[in-house]
């Protein structure tokens, strides 16, 4: 991003209000959301700052600006922030204002609101003499916001959204604070009253990064996303969508089914999910995208209503074969799919995911099975036995994706032919898998783990096994915690051999906590006894365990696991 595009500086409150800018919560950004938890967690802090013994200057974060002319400001990234703040001010206005009502100094106090209000809530255009807000929020809120709030005035509850009422509620919850403070400190109250806004405004300071345009402001929140700073890329996209559709001077009608449809693909994706899912869904059907371009490219190919609606059409299309894949436990398809979808979030691959989307779309259902079940295979021999570099592989699967939504290619012959590319070999497959190692101390590698023993058992006995059951356990026949000098193993050959999978079978929960770290010849008698066929086998074909049986076991696993995990058609 060029320097020119963006600045950051930090600011107090009253620099940003205090002055002739203006700010205004772009029309379609999310509505007041605060509650009592966010509203007594900036209540504490200011009194905290407040006490003699208190911080000088209190930290709110990043604000994200959007501006053309450094007067007038979108404000991106902040707003919750910035409208609670302005709420505080409006509530110290309403105790000013009793002050007045009940002859306490009025005309002091009465100088010292129109002071405030001027300052921080609204001033005249020089030109026009016309009230100017330096707050405009969104367009579900700003009415009840500037009609009832600003002027201090009857504050009617019945008829209004949620939104509405928490901004109601705001202002109310920050009116008895302020009493309450005013109450428990001594002076003037009128001065006491300037002196907290004063405080307030000079003490509480943001980040702020000022951008000039949509596309700079979504690297800002990928920046800020990358360093833990918790942003709605999601509200930035929808802003833009909107925006298109208000520069096409769209009815009311038109933008308020665009927003309820939106809302209904967002509520049901969860806002953080949307930009991996957007992603997802643009892949499956276009030329490849990074996620670091997204933006830029749907703001160039998106630019009219026609292709908004277009875009929602095909989201609420690819909706949900997007959450199947992503939760197929509460999923509506058949039992071999969901479970196929169960091993790629097993494995926490998602490369496969346009092509699926694609495939969804165009392939009868027992072609999309057989493909679901290729992606497994080659997720298998790819990605968690080779452990290749998945950026090659992301771009083949969006690369078939394209050709299957264009139906260049129409079932599924021609897609896994398309995907040879990314599916190893057998020898390539077989020599990895002889010397892969997992540790099973990070949950998902034993799952994963406790899912190759599962297959592998059911290659043996032809007995399924639900590779989640708390029934068993995986069994390192050297165990982890093992004693030095265990079996004749050199701690150096322990570290080194007890998470390879030759080292690994799968025991009866009960039996696995009785044997501990006992000796292999005791282990080796419990084996022999196990319903688990992998379990015997290794009794069976190992008198005594050493660095040489660990090997030759996986040797064997690698043989079996060549046999279980392949796509025909690809050799």
């Amino acid at each position: 991003m060029a320097a020119t595009n963006f600045k950051t500086e930090n600011n107090t409150f009253r620099k940003l209000i205090g002055n002739g800018l203006t700010y205004r919560i772009p029309r379609f950004q999310r509505d007041y959301s605060w509650t009592n938890e966010e509203w007594e967690d900036l209540w504490s802090d200011i009194l905290g700052m407040l006490e003699s013994d208190g911080e000088t200057a209190h930290y709110m974060g990043y604000l994200v600006l959007q501006s053309a002319d450094d007067k007038s400001f979108d404000v991106i990234d902040g707003q919750q922030r910035l409208t609670t703040i302005s709420l505080i001010v409006i509530a110290v206005l309403k105790n000013l204002q009793r002050l007045i009502d009940n002859g306490n100094d009025p005309e002091a106090n009465k100088r010292r609101a129109d002071q405030i209000r001027q300052t921080y809530v609204g001033y005249l255009d020089p030109v026009t003499l016309v009230a100017r807000p330096k707050l405009t929020l969104n367009r579900n809120n700003n009415h009840y916001f500037q009609t009832y709030l600003v002027p201090l005035g009857h504050l009617p509850q019945r008829g209004f959204r949620a939104s509405e009422h928490l901004l109601r509620k705001a202002f109310e919850w920050f009116d008895k604070r302020v009493a309450e403070y005013l109450k428990k400190s001594t002076g003037d109250e009128g001065m006491r009253l300037a002196k907290l806004v004063e405080d307030v405004s000079d003490r509480l300071f943001f980040t702020v990064i000022t951008v000039t345009d949509e596309l700079n402001a979504y690297k800002v929140f990928e920046t800020l996303n990358a360093r833990g700073v918790r942003l709605s890329a999601t509200d930035l996209l929808k802003n833009y969508m909107f925006s298109v559709l208000d520069r096409g001077r769209e009815t009311d009608h038109e933008l308020r089914n665009l927003e309820d449809r939106w809302e209904a693909i967002v509520g049901r994706l969860q806002s953080e999910n949307f930009p991996d899912f957007l992603r997802v869904h643009w892949n499956s059907r276009r030329s490849f995208v990074r996620q670091s371009d997204l933006f830029k490219t749907i703001r160039s190919q998106v630019g009219t209503p026609e292709v908004v609606f277009r875009l929602l059409r095909d989201m609420e299309e690819d909706l949900d074969t997007y959450l199947a894949l992503s939760s197929p436990e509460s999923s509506e398809w058949s039992k071999e799919d969901k479970q196929l979808a169960g091993v790629l979030k097993t494995f926490r691959v998602r490369q496969p995911f346009p092509l699926l989307l694609a495939a969804k779309r165009i392939f009868d259902a027992p072609d999309f099975t057989g493909l679901l079940r290729a992606t497994v295979v080659i997720s298998m021999r790819f990605n968690v036995i080779g452990s290749y570099s998945a950026s090659e592989q992301e771009r083949k699967y969006n690369d078939v994706a394209e050709r299957v939504s264009r139906q260049d290619l129409k079932n599924l012959g021609p897609a896994l032919q398309s995907l040879r590319g990314i599916y190893p070999d057998d020898a390539a497959f077989r020599t990895a898998f002889a010397e892969k190692t997992i540790r099973t101390t990070d949950s998902r590698n034993n799952r994963v783990a406790r899912f190759i023993l599962c297959a592998i058992e059911k290659h043996l006995s032809g007995q399924d096994q639900n590779f989640l059951s708390d029934a068993f356990t995986i069994e390192h026949v050297l165990p982890q915690n093992a004693p030095d000098g265990w079996g004749g193993f050199g701690n150096d050959d322990a570290d080194a051999l007890m998470d390879r999978l030759g080292n690994m079978t799968l025991l009866d929960a009960g039996a696995n906590r009785d044997l501990g770290a006992a000796d292999y010849a005791r282990k080796r008698t419990i084996y022999q006894q196990s319903g688990f066929a992998i379990t015997k086998k290794l009794a069976e074909d190992n008198a005594e365990w050493t660095p040489e049986r660990i090997a030759a076991r996986q040797n064997w696993m690698a043989a079996q696991a060549t046999a279980i995990w392949r796509v025909d058609q690809l050799g």
